[in-house]
């Protein structure tokens, strides 16, 4: 028998096993960039069947992926024509994901837990905040399920107009689908549209160019998409007496200007190009500037031809793309919410103040070095694309810096030159799309390492001379 002491010394010598480490769970932020890769991998896959055709050929993969793509990320820059291309089954796999990428896969999720009575876990509470831009989970539930809601409702209301009017137009059922499809497409600011059988190919809404209904409530769908979640919640809330957040007021602001300035100005720049509004009437050329104003704040549906505007309109037409919605919203773009900061710096620089004050409320610097980031990041991804492009298929850079912009921004206006664009470029194009939907700061962090810790180490202060 061994002594108590012999089996001390086993026990004191024999190495402990490590206890197992169980993995931490992934990043919100990685969980989202990863989640709109799939649902774009499923998607491509699924046009690739002969079923999404209306040939019952299959389509090549790139083609597929483009639009799944173009889908997901609720750009509208399309290759085939989303009509005469692709049969009712393929237009109802790009309308879901034109809805899952508007309102976010975890909302959609979210959708189907409610559905089905499922418990929605912590973890995804945090997921469903971070797809709409917010860092409390306090009543996110409750706030995914009004979510759902209104948009539902909104892209109801919106589908039985549109498709009233266009049983002018359309059998009941053509006019049904397509009001449907034109509902979702615009309050998600997706731009991909039905109307290749009636104006021809890449036409757009330019069959209705004026009419009041269709381009009054595509505006309507539009805009209230672009706003964001959060501000429709604050503003509803107001019945109760509260008052509007300093970012809502922000937004609205922010909105109401590029609105109104983008209407006066393509009214003016375009009222003698016989091209677009020359031969217009008074009420005809204020609707269409209107809904050009509208559509290039990354709705993407077009009644005038990118084409045919002034280079003036041109330049401010890319300029709306690239600023976009709101954030938290179905639009894309830098947002509103940067460049409004970023001009509110530059105001207060220019009075020779240090501090960042809108409504009564100081801003901090932080969210200047945000702004900055995004705006930089954005530009480099387009002129590089653009680059790209322009060697590749020899386009000129004014056509080709058009796209790009289109696609970071998610818009879909187009010049026309996307479906002569070879593979590469597609491919190029494809990363402007994802980027631009998923977002500089969330793709950003998504990738970065997280978890490591800022230092608090201060450096000595320099000095340098700018400007």
């Amino acid at each position: 028998m061994r002594s108590r002491n012999s089996f001390n010394l086993m026990k004191l010598f024999r190495r402990k096993r490590p206890k197992k480490i169980r993995k931490p769970y992934r990043d919100p932020l990685q969980v989202i960039a990863l989640g709109f890769v799939l649902v774009i991998l499923v998607g491509a896959f699924l046009l690739t069947l002969p079923i999404s055709s209306r040939t019952g050929e299959p389509t090549d993969f790139v083609t597929a992926l483009f639009t799944a793509t173009t889908s997901t990320c609720v750009t509208g820059l399309v290759v085939v024509d989303t009509y005469t291309h692709w049969s009712f089954f393929g237009q109802c796999i790009i309308l879901t994901m034109i809805q899952i990428g508007g309102m976010g896969f975890m909302l959609m999720l979210a959708a189907l837990s409610i559905i089905v009575g499922r418990k929605i876990t912590i973890r995804e509470r945090v997921l469903i905040g971070k797809s709409i831009s917010l860092d409390s989970m306090s009543g996110i539930v409750k706030l995914s399920k009004k979510i759902i809601f209104r948009v539902f409702l909104v892209e109801a209301f919106g589908a039985v107009i549109l498709t009233v009017r266009f049983l002018r137009d359309f059998p009941l059922k053509d006019a049904v689908w397509n009001g449907v499809f034109h509902s979702v497409s615009a309050f998600c600011n997706a731009g991909i549209d039905l109307m290749g059988g009636m104006g021809g190919e890449y036409c757009s809404l330019a069959p209705y160019a004026g009419d009041f209904t269709v381009t009054f409530t595509v505006i309507l769908l539009i805009v209230l998409g672009g706003l964001g979640f959060y501000v429709w919640d604050d503003v509803l809330s107001m019945r109760k007496g509260k008052r509007l957040s300093l970012h809502t007021r922000l937004v609205l602001t922010t909105t109401a200007v590029l609105l109104i300035s983008g209407t006066v100005f393509f009214l003016i720049a375009e009222w003698n190009n016989p091209a677009t509004l020359g031969n217009k009437n008074l009420y005809d050329k204020i609707m269409l500037s209107c809904f050009q104003s509208a559509t290039t704040r990354t709705a993407g549906m077009d009644q005038l031809g990118q084409a045919k505007l002034t280079p003036a309109s041109t330049v401010m037409t890319m300029l709306l793309m690239f600023i976009g919605g709101s954030p938290g919203s179905t639009a894309g773009g830098v947002k509103t919410v940067t460049v409004a900061l970023l001009a509110l710096t530059a105001l207060s620089t220019l009075r020779g103040k240090h501090n960042i004050v809108v409504y009564g409320r100081n801003l901090s610097y932080r969210y200047v070095l945000d702004a900055v980031t995004i705006i930089m990041v954005g530009v480099v991804c387009v002129f590089g694309s653009t680059l790209l492009i322009s060697m590749i298929d020899g386009v000129t850079f004014e056509a080709a810096m058009f796209e790009c912009v289109s696609a970071f921004a998610t818009v879909g206006l187009s010049e026309g030159i996307t479906p002569g664009l070879s593979m590469l470029s597609r491919l190029v194009i494809i990363a402007l799309m994802y980027m631009g939907r998923v977002g500089i700061i969330t793709l950003g962090l998504a990738i970065i390492v997280r978890g490591k810790k800022e230092t608090n180490i201060k450096y000595p202060e320099g000095k340098i001379i700018v400007g």
